[in-house]
């Protein structure tokens, strides 16, 4: 990456930081995906139960593998039928640990997130006593009105042809609700359709449970 290109966004992710930390979370800058995997093991402990949300992200940064190497008990959705996913789901909320990528982060240390189950947002939310969030820098915006956008027309066409659902914006390259000026929560009406939950942390009472990673390449969608 360019030198000066690399700077700009070093002193953009440390403003970020800075709001998160202003919202009672922590935040964390890793230079490269290797030094995000880093971060995470030191907020690890063996034999911890763990569980996450899916995640682009996760898989490019070898977090993935890390979950999967037998020193966590991992609640791996992958790893059981269609039929015990739920299970899955529910024991995640009582994991030791939640990890997850963002759909967004506004430079006033908002977290934005849409979800299909709405299973990942509410493991956010409520219920492990950590969650871990690693986000690339692609993911930065400015504000909430930017986060939306950036759902219908950056993460969600590709979440859709990587997942096979044949959605509007899988077929198209962005959600329908931009032809027409729509809101935050406008889209098709596709059974499939992966943007139905939507979910905002701000500012947080318990002080560092949302732990934020955030890593000075590109990743995930």
């Amino acid at each position: 990456m360019d030198t000066s290109k690399k700077a700009a966004i070093e002193m953009r992710i440390k403003r970020v930081c800075k709001a998160l930390e202003d919202n009672n979370m922590m935040a964390i800058y890793a230079p490269t995906a290797e030094d995000a995997k880093a971060a995470v093991c030191k907020l690890l402990i063996e034999g911890m139960t763990v569980a996450c949300g899916g995640s682009m992200t996760l898989a490019e940064c070898g977090i993935m593998d890390e979950l999967r190497s037998g020193r966590y008990n991992f609640l791996d959705r992958a790893a059981v039928s269609p039929e015990k996913v739920k299970d899955i789901y529910r024991a995640s909320f009582s994991a030791d640990a939640f990890l997850t990528s963002a759909n967004a982060i506004t430079e006033k240390g908002e977290i934005f997130n849409v979800d299909g189950n709405g299973n990942r947002v509410a493991a956010i939310c409520y219920g492990p006593d950590s969650v871990i969030v690693v986000a690339g820098c692609n993911k930065l915006v400015s504000d909430l009105d930017e986060a939306v956008s950036r759902v219908k027309r950056c993460a969600a066409p590709p979440n859709g042809v990587r997942l096979g659902t044949k959605t509007y914006c899988s077929e198209t390259g962005e959600c329908v609700s931009c032809k027409n000026g729509g809101g935050m929560t406008d889209g098709c009406q596709s059974p499939s359709r992966m943007c139905c939950q939507y979910v905002v942390n701000g500012f947080q009472r318990a002080k560092d449970r949302i732990k934020v990673i955030l890593v000075g390449e590109s990743l995930g969608y």
